[in-house]
């Protein structure tokens, strides 16, 4: 499987965005993806997690009751619908499809949050 996000940009405080994953291959409904974000000299970050079929999802505290992950199998692809945008929400989102077997991860896309 390949990923590939999109969807990032610039918005004012309390905008909102949707990011997109899109996956290419076979066997997409068998991996987990995580959201995960990374500001320039930090650690990168988990955001958010949805298990292969969808059925759990999972939140980091500062994102939690604000982003909201979605996918849809029968299109190969996931999303994360942010609301309520903070500045310190700017980073670059990436995304990562993961078995027990292989692990994928797109090149990213930004977001950026500034008035």
């Amino acid at each position: 499987v390949q990923v590939v996000e999109s969807g990032g940009g610039t918005v004012q405080p309390g905008g909102s965005l949707r990011l997109s994953c899109a996956a290419s291959g076979f066997g997409f409904s068998d991996y987990t993806v995580t959201w995960y974000r990374q500001r320039p000299g930090e650690e990168r970050e988990l955001v958010a997690q949805i298990s292969a079929v969808g059925r759990s999802t999972l939140y980091s505290d500062p994102v939690r009751g604000r982003f909201t992950v979605s996918r849809d199998n029968t299109k190969n692809m996931v999303w994360l619908q942010m609301v309520n945008l903070k500045p310190e929400d700017t980073a670059v989102y990436l995304c990562q499809a993961r078995t027990g077997l292989d692990t994928a991860w797109g090149q990213g896309t930004q977001v950026t949050v500034s008035s």
